[in-house]
């Protein structure tokens, strides 16, 4: 059963979904999707409430483009300054997983 993202948790997907690619709304939530395998739920309101925060703080830039479909709509892509967070974020959410990593794998007796 797919989980949803956290509240948080999917500004950092986004950011990385837009290291592989400049990518429309549809196509993100396609590139996070395949790669979580079906384990995370996406709404597409939060997906659209997360790049206008993350546009908001100039993380991504957005420019009107045309879609493989031949249909308009706004093209994200990662900005310097999002690249610089991503890398922060990433190290901060690693070193977070593998703490409580640590904790659930740690025996207990009794």
């Amino acid at each position: 059963m797919a989980q949803p993202i956290l509240p948080g948790n999917l500004e950092i997907l986004v950011l990385k979904a837009l290291t592989a690619a400049p990518m429309h709304g549809y196509a993100i939530t396609d590139w996070l999707e395949q790669r979580a395998q079906g384990k995370l739920a996406l709404a597409d309101s939060a997906l659209y409430q997360a790049l206008y925060r993350l546009e908001g703080r100039r993380l991504v830039k957005a420019t009107w483009g045309v879609t493989e479909n031949n249909r308009r709509a706004k093209i994200y892509q990662l900005t310097d300054k999002g690249r610089t967070e991503l890398r922060a974020e990433s190290a901060r959410w690693n070193e977070y997983a593998a703490a409580i990593g640590a904790i659930l794998s740690t025996r207990v007796s009794g």
